[in-house]
């Protein structure tokens, strides 16, 4: 338990960031079931719209460090090839 007024602070401050990141991890999962979920439909239209919604996500959570490069990448890479293979 956190004993000093600094590291009960740093306790509020880390529980903070982490609901935050969660949340923001929750929303990247979300827009890439939906690229997931329009293949699988086979409605390539919409797959592609949902593609170019998930990349910018994508793209954000690589430049809060919230997931490396290369894992944005292999995602983007290989939504793009489902969406390509249609």
């Amino acid at each position: 338990m956190a004993n000093s007024a600094q590291a009960r602070k740093r306790a509020r401050q880390a529980e903070k960031h982490r609901q935050h990141n969660a949340a923001q991890r929750s929303m990247l999962r979300t827009y890439i079931k939906k690229v997931v979920k329009a293949v699988a439909t086979g409605d390539k239209a919409s797959a592609e719209s949902a593609y170019k919604s998930a990349v910018p996500v994508i793209d954000s959570a690589v430049g809060k460090g919230l997931i490396h490069k290369n894992k944005a990448a292999r995602h983007k890479s290989r939504l793009s090839a489902h969406i390509k293979a249609m």
